[in-house]
């Protein structure tokens, strides 16, 4: 009938598709057929003529459910106000009063009136929504309240209203997970959601009838035209393929930086660049998307303009952190120094607990019945041989038909046999293997609880003690490995377990069960009794009156992932079994059904332990029925008239997910329906509405009896079954924010976070409750304050088994008043649970011990977090029950962590407005912020063994960064608020108070000297080369005539032979034959600057030495690279340009690449300057040799780029390079008979002087390796120096890190091959920063086997104003060490934070925040450092941090520039001091470092001052009024994981931007985000704005192996690093 109207329709192909797809989903019973309806209707809605009425809308009848007593009203829309808030709380408060049971109030309808473009997706009334899925999981609709559904969406419609876009993760397209779904398949509106536990696998689930948002014509006609609606949730955007999950959220609709290089000052905040866009909901104009830049703008589903140019994101984002936080906190503490981390202040309007103090609530007196057995053995054999015939316990399978029946008889003669084999079939007889007292394990499954009870019973009959477990199902279960610790410390030796789930075990190949991690030896014993031997007929157990020995172990996880094993006598096993007979109302041959786990907790003491006290018969419902058919237990309530049910609050969700108008359900047998989670207070919910739909089937209200319990105190509290209908009870809506201070505060009307709450009925019989304070001494609470409750009673547990610390703590707790006098001389007990006892002695639980989190003073439970989550609507991106909240330690506080499972078809833009609506819910009702949010993957979250989500187990993947997230969203600007108060500059001190001779303040003024030139003795030849020749000309042609065939030059290809080399007199003859081709081809004129274009080599040093000859100036340029020309020759232009070289010379491969067709690619090839040939030199000789006039004139240009990626040219003087080399020989004792090994890059600073000119001045033979050789051998270097017996090197460290990753595991081989460094005095690593200590020590650690002395390796330092100031370790020694190899004196630690304040402060090793700091080798001859303040220019004392100034004869005198900017060349080659010494001119080195005096002494006898360079003024970062160094943040990041292999820093607006390199699957790189965030406020304190993720090789590096951080960051801004992912830090 329903298809025939349907006939006449036209309905599009995809449409009837569906249809079918519902009919087979219907047939099959995958979907109940009120949801066939619902979802067919919907379908089809859009096609059906609507019948007018009066005002010319629809009319939709709605059927009321049988009791609900609630009058019908129209939805407005999903934000519903607060004024329905208040009403609700008020007729929930008069429904209350009245005695009347629902105090959630249903409503049904949609509003059809509305017009259907502006209607608002709508909340789903909860009844439909009971209809919905059948679905779902451990923690799941018990979380459900439709008030606090309705407060949440009420919390977001205020936040929309200042609405401000969070900008969108970028993601490459290969981490974006492929939709399955088809590109127009209409936006499912359903919010339902399917779990592990999802029913029958249905994966279609029926939608709620109220949430037809989008009309079906609406969306069809924008499927076709491709025109982005601002009413739609999804944006269909014609992106071009590149997904829109790259283009998310920008709120830069008007202003687009295109300036990199001045980034706008977020410090300073006015209203005017705040850029909020907002749009009219209801326009339905289909625009088209203007673009700006290069960059496509697109809108999202709230009309918000999108970019995808992560300058324009980076604005946005910035945007957001304007917005005012929360008021400033005013206090602070110190964190072990002067460092000041914020401390949270206590609100002064925070709710304090008034009432008076609370007394201690007794139960009923335990009655002593006379039938009741001495010990529950003796009730099995009272049973066992009275009635054997009587039903214990009946299995199902899983088609819910009776497995097997297990009755009195058979338990009572199993059981004995079971503990006759235990105690005489283990072991030999002489020694057996288990002894009454000792422990075994009980491995049975879910599914055969017969065996269970049976194995269980057997130890109690044998006295030996059962620890039941799960079943371990693979060797790496979550929380497995703690089971085995349990296990081991209980001296577990033997297991029981049934032969099906022996079977099932994993198997090694022998067939033997491997050992699981962490479990000691087990032997595993079948209970079976076919594998059993009978026992004897004269056998009989020793049955004695219950006693103080242990009965069993439960094991209970904490909130940590410990297992801890809780003993339980046999005494309080018995009265347990008394308390809950009588509390309960438990009578001979009753019915009871189980769907509760039987090994533990309230399934165990029902189940199999007071059933059998009272000969009760148990229906038992596996877990796997449960999962096929939620109605089961129902069926069997009905089936066997069970007077009593045991279920969680999930098996009542499920069975009303299921419930299909059952004629035949009848649950009036029931007299006690025990809600096992009743102490979770969104239990609530499922009650009342299980209650609400089961009523019309005989269910009782008084019947639902929630009970709340613990591991260590057993049952705490249970409702009692009572006859009277008309006592309600009782339940409390409490105000949320009143609870976070542990406050009891009856929610007033405008609050939107309630909780509400019901009991979990009264005190056991014959226990005393309390309930003290959470933390510190146990003082009891006040009335209106919540705290742990207590108890006091013989029926709990006794002790953590072995662990008598943690036992005094839980098991062993007096009360005090606020006197301090203890409320009883009895130890009371800590149930674990956060409650109160409220009127009438009612008890009520708010939350655990294990699921609270402390952040910044208050108290939140993390079921309430995920109850405020999971009302976020639409629920369709995550599975509800798969939700772990939990808290982690960042910076002395807690901060919340949410993980969620991600259903596969969701889009990336959805999960994100998913979660950011999230953020916004949480931060509204709970007034707490959330640290990170993270989706995984479907079914990627640790389940425990009933297939909940394994939190500790979580938490530890979330911190060790292998949780592998697919979305993460990080907020630590919202909750990190105890952050360091940011610096305050304080004034200098005037000069006149500091300078008193050589003090400052009390201090020595920072200075140190080189030795002294004039003082040193030098030979007769030295002395010569330094007063007859002034120019290295002359002194080239000098030793041309006196020592022609001395061997200057030793060139080494990459197989360690010789390529090339050089005597003084060829030098000298090449060098003529270029000054002629310089002078005749080229017609160059004195004082002309020539470009040199050579790879490393001979060819380099002749041409130099060619253009003195010339007198021409010469640059040496890095040739560019012929596999990277694009990159490599703009370089090269922009030197030859900047330089203004009027020739350039080069070989003829280089020469040819230049003219290339590549070449003319990347740059202009016709603009070249003359470009001459040197492979083909002339055959005569110049006329005359040139000879500079004056020692002061130009001598060569020095041109390099700078870290921070200034390209700056120094002019070196001829006097310069002659002081230069004379230092440098000085200092290293170079004499022609030496020879130096140098892998260095021969183009700049120092690596140049060492190349080219050192051994023309000093006479030695240096030996040139090329670094990029060390690319194809990487012993290359280390060989060469063994081989030619080398004492004193010269490497970069990007040859040192070469060596030490490329060699490392190479020692053996290369000791085999002859390699020796015992000869080797000096290997100084040449460098313009900071020495690179892990570097320079784990390469002296890996080569000292190879005879490395630990001493020989050291550092330099130059800068461009000096290319080396520091030079050469030292031959020193303290007066108490001599003779003795003390400790490597050149290394002290610093505290890192008082760095960042411009002070040093000298720490321990080891000690926290240290930074270890190496000296930068020895000051060279004629050198003079100060430190200065680079503000003031004044100076500064011993041990204060600030700019290095140099003094020296071979500074250079200043920048080559085109233009002239003598303003920067004055300053940093011409300072004064601003006091004191106010005569010297002294040169800037833009390094900031420290001057401290030694104890050592030098040669002279001489105190010696060592310097330590810290970093370079341009490249650190100031940051909260702090400077901070790059380097410092980039070593924790990249300790942070093991797969980030490089780091780098900067800042961009004020915001901290760090770019890792990850070295693993890009899976991986969510992982990243919140360790990098995590380390970064832990060490820095500093909040991290954006992660970027990038491959391996991304970070560009110079020649000299520094990172390039602002050619990072250019590129990172104009978009051109392809990065894995970005994450933008809320």
């Amino acid at each position: 009938m329903a298809d025939r109207s349907l006939e006449g329709m036209a309905l599009p192909l995809e449409v009837r598709a569906r249809l079918a797809e519902l009919e087979l989903e219907l047939s099959e019973g995958d979907i109940t057929q009120k949801g066939y309806e619902k979802k067919r209707s919907k379908l089809i809605g859009a096609y059906l003529p609507q019948p007018p009425t009066a005002n010319g809308a629809a009319v939709v009848r709605c059927r009321l459910q049988p009791g609900e007593g609630v009058p019908r009203r129209p939805f407005r829309s999903a934000h519903i106000g607060v004024c329905d808030i208040r009403e609700a709380a008020a007729r929930e408060r008069a429904a209350s009063a009245a005695g009347n049971r629902p105090l959630f109030y249903f409503r049904f309808g949609v509003d059809q009136a509305l017009p259907q473009e502006r209607r608002a997706p709508v909340t789903p009334s909860s009844a439909s929504r009971y209809h919905r899925r059948r679905s779902s999981g451990s923690r799941d609709e018990r979380y459900r309240s439709d008030v606090h559904t309705e407060a949440v969406q009420a919390a977001l419609a205020k936040h929309k209203e200042r609405k401000m876009a969070v900008p969108m993760p970028s993601k490459r397209r290969s981490l974006v997970v492929q939709t399955s779904m088809d590109a127009y398949t209409p936006p499912d509106t359903s919010s339902g959601s399917e779990d592990e536990g999802s029913v029958q696998g249905d994966s279609q689930g029926t939608p709620t009838s109220s949430q037809g948002s989008i009309n079906m014509e609406h969306w069809i006609s924008q499927a076709i035209h491709g025109s982005t609606t601002s009413t739609t949730s999804s944006s269909s955007t014609q992106s071009g393929g590149s997904g829109a999950a790259h283009r998310l959220a920008d709120v830069m609709a008007q202003t687009h930086i295109e300036n990199h290089s001045a980034p706008p000052d977020v410090t300073t905040y006015t209203s005017e660049h705040s850029i909020q866009v907002e749009r009219p909901q209801g326009s339905t104009t289909s625009r088209t998307a203007p673009k700006y830049g290069n960059a496509e703008l697109m809108e999202t589903g709230d009309g918000v303009p999108v970019s995808s140019r992560v300058s324009a994101k980076i604005q946005q984002l910035v945007n957001t952190l304007k917005r005012p936080k929360r008021p400033p906190l005013r206090e602070f503490f110190v964190d072990d120094f002067e460092e000041l981390l914020e401390v949270q202040q206590p609100d002064p309007n925070q709710p304090k607990p008034e009432g008076a103090q609370m007394l201690a609530t007794r139960g009923e007196q335990l009655g002593v019945v006379t039938n009741w057995p001495p010990s529950l053995e003796a009730a099995l054999q009272r049973w066992g041989t009275i009635s054997p015939k009587a039903p214990c316990l009946t299995t199902m399978d899983t088609n819910g038909k009776p497995l097997y029946i297990l009755t009195y008889g058979k338990l009572w003669t199993r059981s004995m046999k079971v503990a006759y084999n235990i105690l005489h079939k283990l072991g030999t007889k002489q020694e057996p293997m288990v002894r009454p007292g000792d422990r075994v394990a009980l491995v049975f499954p879910n599914n055969d609880p017969a065996a269970f009870m049976v194995a269980f019973y057997g130890c109690l009959l044998a006295e030996v003690v059962p620890v039941p477990i799960e079943v371990p199902l693979t060797r790496k279960d979550a929380g497995s490995q703690q089971i085995g610790f349990l296990l081991g410390s209980c001296g577990v030796t033997v297991a029981l377990t049934s032969d099906a789930c022996h079977k099932g075990l994993p198997k090694s190949p022998t067939g033997e069960i491997p050992q699981f991690k962490g479990w000691p030896k087990l032997l595993w014993f079948v209970t079976e009794s076919k594998h059993l031997s009978k026992p004897p007929r004269d056998w009989f157990p020793h049955i004695k009156d219950a006693n103080n020995d242990t009965a069993y172990i439960e094991y209970k996880t904490c909130k940590d992932g410990s297992v801890l094993g809780v003993t339980v006598t046999r005494i309080a096993l018995l009265t347990h079994c008394q308390a809950l007979t009588q509390a309960c109302g438990y009578t001979e041959a009753e019915t009871i059904v189980n769907v509760l786990d039987f090994k533990k907790d309230v399934g165990l003491w029902h189940g199999i332990l007071t059933s059998v006290m009272n000969m009760m018969h148990v229906i038992s419902i596996p877990y796997s029925l449960m999962k096929v058919n939620p109605l089961s237990w129902i069926q069997k309530v009905c089936q066997y008239k069970a007077k009593v049910a045991c279920v969680k609050s999930r098996d009542m969700h499920w069975a009303l997910v299921a419930h299909r108008d059952q004629r035949d359900v009848n649950l009036s047998s029931l007299r006690m329906l025990i809600v096992a989670d009743g102490a979770n207070p969104w239990s609530i919910s499922s009650c009342d509405a299980f209650l609400n739909v089961f009523q019309s089937k005989g269910l009782r209200q008084e019947v639902i009896c929630p009970c709340a319990s613990s591991p260590e105190a057993l049952t705490v509290a249970i409702r009692r079954p009572t006859d009277d209908s008309n006592q309600p009870p009782g339940r409390g809506v409490l105000s949320m924010h009143g609870l976070t201070y542990g406050v009891i505060r009856v929610d007033s009307e405008e609050k939107l976070s309630v909780l509400t709450v019901q009991d979990v009925g009264l005190v056991m019989p014959g226990a005393i409750m309390c309930s003290v304070k959470p933390d510190g001494i146990p003082q009891l609470c006040r009335t209106d304050e919540i705290g742990e409750l207590c108890v006091c009673a013989v029926a709990t547990g006794t002790s953590y088994y072995g662990l008598s610390g943690m036992t005094k703590n839980t098991f062993e707790v007096f009360p005090m008043t606020s006197s301090g006098a203890p409320i009883s001389e009895y130890p009371f007990i800590r149930t674990g649970l956060l409650g109160f006892v409220g009127p009438g002695g009612l008890v009520f639980v708010v939350g655990k011990m294990d699921g609270l989190m402390v952040v910044s003073g208050r108290r939140h439970n993390a079921d309430d977090i995920v109850a405020t989550a999971l009302a976020v609507e639409p629920m369709k991106f995550v599975y509800r029950g798969r939700i772990a909240v939990f808290s982690v330690t960042v910076l002395h506080d807690e901060r919340i962590v949410i993980v969620a499972e991600q259903r596969p078809d969701s889009t990336e833009e959805d999960s994100f407005q998913w979660m950011s609506r999230v953020l916004q819910a949480i931060d509204s009702i709970h007034q707490v912020g959330v640290y990170c949010l993270a989706l995984v993957p479907a079914n990627t979250l640790p389940k425990t063994p009933l297939g909940g989500i394994h939190l500790s187990e979580t938490k530890q993947l979330f911190l060790e960064g292998s949780l592998h997230p697919c979305n993460v969203l990080m907020c630590p600007h919202t909750c990190v608020t105890n952050l360091p108060k940011p610096r305050q500059k304080q004034p200098e001190i005037g000069p006149a108070s500091v300078m008193v001779g050589n003090l400052v303040s009390g201090k020595r003024i920072a200075q140190a000297s080189g030795r002294d030139l004039g003082q040193i003795e030098d030979n007769d030849q030295a002395r010569k080369v330094r007063t007859e020749f002034l120019f290295l000309s002359e002194v080239l042609q000098w030793r041309a005539q006196t020592t022609p065939d001395h061997l200057l030059y030793t060139l080494l290809n990459c197989r360690g032979t010789i390529a090339n080399s050089l005597t003084c007199v060829q030098l000298h003859k090449r060098a003529e034959k270029i000054a002629v081709m310089l002078m005749e081809r080229g017609h160059l004129q004195d004082g002309d600057h020539v470009a040199l274009v050579y790879p490393p080599g001979i060819d380099l040093i002749a041409a130099f030495y060619g253009c003195l000859y010339a007198g021409c100036v010469p640059i040496t340029v890095r040739p560019p690279h012929p596999q990277n020309i694009a990159t490599t020759l703009p370089t090269v232009k922009m030197i030859v340009e900047v330089s203004r070289s009027a020739c350039l010379m080069t070989t003829q491969l280089i020469c040819k690449l230049l003219r290339s067709r590549e070449a003319a690619a990347a740059v202009d090839v016709r603009t070249w300057p003359l470009i001459l040939d040197t492979d083909d030199l002339p055959k005569k000789r110049p006329a005359q040799i040139y000879k500079p006039s004056n020692p002061d004139m130009l001598a060569y240009l020095d041109f390099s780029v700078s870290t921070t990626g200034m390209l700056a040219g120094v002019k070196m003087s001829h006097a310069a390079t002659s002081a230069f080399c004379r230092s440098i020989k000085l200092q290293c004792e170079l004499y022609p008979s030496r020879e130096v090994a140098i892998c260095l890059d021969p183009y700049c600073g120092l690596g140049f002087v060492l190349w080219c000119l050192c051994s023309v001045y000093s006479g030695h033979q240096s030996i040139l390796i090329p670094p990029s050789e060390l690319e194809t051998n990487p012993a290359l270097w280390l060989l060469a120096v063994s081989q030619y017996k080398v004492r004193d090197t010269f490497c970069s460290y990007s040859v040192m890190e070469l060596c030490t990753k490329g060699l490392g595991s190479q020692t053996e081989s290369l000791k085999a091959r002859g390699l020796d460094l015992s000869r080797v005095r000096t290997c100084v690593v040449v460098a313009e920063e900071r020495p690179r200590i892990a570097l320079t020590q784990s390469f002296s650690k890996l080569f000292k086997d190879l005879g490395l002395h630990p001493r020989a390796v050291s550092t330099s330092f130059g800068c461009r104003v000096n290319l080396a100031i520091c030079l050469q370790p030292h031959r020193l020694w303290t007066l108490a060490e001599q003779g003795t190899s003390g400790p490597d004196p050149t290394t002290v630690y610093v505290d890192m934070r008082a760095l960042r304040h411009d002070r040093v402060r000298l720490v321990e090793r080891g000690s926290p925040h240290s930074l270890p700091l190496m000296e930068s080798g020895k000051i060279l001859p004629g050198v003079r450092i100060i430190i200065a303040n680079p503000e003031t220019k004044g100076p500064l004392g011993d041990s204060h941090l600030g700019e290095i100034w140099v003094h020296s004869a071979h500074n250079a005198s200043g920048y080559f520039t085109i233009y002239g900017d003598e303003s920067l060349q004055s300053d940093h080659f011409n300072s004064r001091l601003s006091f004191g010494d106010t005569q010297t001119i002294w040169a800037r080195t833009g390094y900031l470092g420290f001057l401290r005096r030694t104890e050592l002494t030098d040669a002279n006898g001489e105190r010696h001052d060592a310097l330590y360079v810290v970093g370079a003024l341009d490249e650190a970062m100031e940051l909260r009024g702090m400077r901070y160094h790059p380097i410092d943040i980039e070593t924790s990041v990249i300790r942070a994981h093991k797969s980030v292999t490089e780091c780098a820093v900067f800042t961009w607006t004020n915001l901290l931007v760090v770019v890792v390199e990850l070295d693993g699957s890009e899976q991986e790189a969510l992982d990243l985000v919140p360790l990098v965030t995590n380390v970064v406020l832990e060490e820095h304190y500093l909040i991290v704005g954006v992660v970027v993720v990038v491959d391996i090789g991304v970070i560009p590096i110079n020649s000299r192996g520094e990172k390039q951080r602002m050619h990072l960051r250019d590129g990172f801004l104009a978009d051109q690093l392809d990065p894995i992912y970005v994450a933008y830090n809320m």
